[in-house]
């Protein structure tokens, strides 16, 4: 079988780029946003008609208590004043109880947005290659579901419904203002381009200084996070002053956008009431001129400038709604960017499952699978190869050992057999299959893994084993604690296999968190065992069970067991000694140690070091 053309490594943009806080109105994103609220279509539908409706009641209100006044008031009509309150009640009852409704749908289309795109961009994390999260930082794909997400929210919540509500103010007011006169109407319409300038010009200062100092923020509780995480590193090297100090320094950066926000807020109100101050002075000096000639009553006087302030309020509205709708062009450019990301690479469509020969009774002897290793070469980027040409073969049921000083090319061989990475050039095959040609899922369902780092779900110790069978009972999980001949120290818990692990595993000791690890790899029945380190964690007396139970646990399973403790490895059917990315050296454990190369001086360090 030959080998597959070397992948092509892409060189992509860099994911710490520093990223654009305002985006122009792209009505390709908009539109894609709204298919997120096909679910609840028809709420958007009557939210649509409720909005049309509220723009021309609120300024309605307005006018009708402008006819109250030049009508009965102005000419003493009881009866018809009453008359006057009724109906300006019932709009306004009609207006507050749509209004309820225009919320509420409000609400619920927003949420059902943002579930849409939370969901989206966690399955798409989902399918990444792990050469993504090698790229993307993950405060980068935290921040796309919280705050770039939360802008959306607002968006669609409040940005596009709002904005309908003050444009159709302003133009049923315009409408009846020019009904009215269009003589003053037509100095109301001079006026509004500057109050929109002076709006505009604070409204993106403001903007900009309140995303600087969200961003500052975050700046502090993720280093207040770090610092709370890093306490016993923080006393251990006495650097709680120099630590201090850092966090006063983002504080006091916090407290100067802070404070400039401030500052520019103080400016823009007194001067959009002032404009306003002197556009009044201006109308009662046009408008008073028109009702000394005549050509105006004092009635419509009264109109018009009830009418005028419902005309200019939405400016300043607006205004803050289009930068916050350019705050949300923004999240949206990057929330879609990060879903519509390909990934590196994907199980290639005509991709077969992995044969599984495993009986459906648990069998403890296991059918291990044949791993070759033909002429593979790999890096993780385009900068350099990790591993150059390698070539060796795992029959099935036997075990290899990697050895090697950091850096060797361990885990890369590893993470070529778990399809976490493709090789560069060359072929990796499983039982006479290229791993290009399997289906990953396939492939995991065969394997089980103990990382070096025993991460734990939160939830408990029994929750966290079944993670690799859903489906086992607790009798097939305590079975598999009693192989690994731990069942005791988990029984000995407080609640036994029901005991909460804590967050991250903070309330299980190192060693516990390693076997409940252990556990959960055993209890899918492996053809391909990997062991990262897997005794890294625990000490002599429970090392010491582990290595027995181990003998039986991975007879008739292909395993590989990378380890710095060379006391793990020394039943290995197979040592190979890397150094940098090349083996350099193969054979068993007393092979190697006749040879006296590099493997010999690497044990004869250990053996030094445990008499010490």
């Amino acid at each position: 079988m030959s080998a597959p053309d070397p992948m092509v490594l892409v060189q992509r943009p860099r994911d710490d780029e520093d990223e654009e806080q305002f985006q122009p109105l792209a009505w390709g994103l908009i539109r894609r946003l709204f298919t997120y609220s096909r679910p609840v279509q028809p709420k958007v539908r009557r939210l649509i008609v409720l909005t049309l409706i509220r723009s021309i009641q609120l300024p309605g209100l307005v006018w009708v208590v402008a006819l109250v006044i030049k009508g009965p008031i102005t000419n003493g009509r009881e009866a018809a004043l009453a008359l006057g309150v009724a109906g300006y009640g019932l709009l306004a009852i009609t207006t507050d109880g749509l209004f309820h409704f225009r919320q509420r749908y409000a609400l619920e289309i927003g949420e059902t947005v943002v579930n849409g795109l939370r969901a989206d961009i966690f399955a798409k994390m989902q399918r990444q290659p792990m050469s993504f999260f090698h790229r993307m930082k993950l405060g980068r794909i935290i921040s796309r579901v919280t705050s770039d997400v939360e802008a959306l929210r607002t968006a669609m919540q409040d940005v596009f419904f709002v904005s309908v509500v003050q444009f159709g103010q302003m133009l049923f007011t315009a409408a009846v203002m020019l009904w009215c006169d269009w003589v003053m109407f037509l100095i109301v319409l001079a006026m509004a381009p500057v109050l929109a300038v002076v709006n505009n010009h604070f409204r993106m200062k403001l903007s900009v200084l309140s995303r600087a100092s969200q961003e500052s923020f975050s700046r502090v509780t993720a280093t207040l996070a770090e610092s709370v995480n890093g306490i016993r590193v923080t006393q251990g090297f006495v650097r709680q002053d120099t630590n201090a100090g850092l966090f006063r320094s983002l504080l006091a950066d916090h407290s100067g956008y802070n404070v400039a926000l401030g500052r520019t807020s103080s400016i823009l109100t007194p001067l959009l009431e002032l404009n306003s101050q002197f556009f009044v002075a201006i109308l009662l000096i046009v408008g008073g001129w028109r009702v000394f000639d005549g050509a105006m009553a004092i009635g419509d006087l009264i109109t018009f400038f009830l009418l005028a302030n419902m005309f200019f309020a939405p400016f300043a509205i607006i205004g803050n709604q289009y930068n916050q709708a350019l705050i949300a062009m923004a999240g949206a450019e990057r929330v879609f960017r990060l879903v519509d990301t390909p990934p590196d690479w994907e199980d290639a469509p005509d991709a077969v499952a992995l044969p599984d020969p495993r009986p459906p009774v648990r069998n403890d002897q296991g059918r291990g699978a044949r791993v070759e290793f033909r002429d593979v070469s790999f890096g993780y980027n385009a900068s350099g190869l990790v591993l150059h040409g390698l070539n060796f073969v795992a029959e099935p049921g036997q075990s290899v050992a990697l050895v090697g000083h950091t850096g060797s090319g361990k885990s890369s061989i590893i993470n070529l057999v778990s399809k976490f990475y493709l090789p560069v050039a060359g072929a990796v095959l499983i039982d006479g299959h290229e791993i290009r040609t399997l289906t990953s899922h396939s492939l995991h369902r065969q394997m089980g893994i103990v990382p070096q780092q025993n991460f734990l779900f939160g939830g408990t110790v029994i929750e966290n084993i079944r993670l690799s069978k859903p489906e086992a009972t607790e009798a097939e999980v305590r079975a598999a604690a009693q192989q690994l001949d731990c069942l005791d120290l988990f029984d000995a818990l407080p609640q036994g296999l029901h005991t909460p692990v804590g967050e991250r595993g903070a309330g299980l000791s190192l060693g516990q968190r390693q076997l409940i690890c252990f556990a959960r790899a055993l209890l899918a029945d492996p053809r391909i065992v990997i062991l990262d380190e897997a005794t890294s964690s625990v000490d002599a007396l429970t090392e010491d069970r582990l290595q027995k139970a181990l003998l039986i646990l991975l007879r008739g399973r292909t395993s590989f067991i990378v380890a710095h403790r060379l006391s793990t490895i020394r039943h290995a059917d197979q040592v190979l000694v890397l150094d940098q990315g090349r083996i350099i050296e193969r054979g068993t454990h007393p092979e190697l140690l006749a040879a006296r190369g590099h493997y010999a001086a690497l044990y004869a360090q250990f053996v030094q070091m445990s008499e010490r």
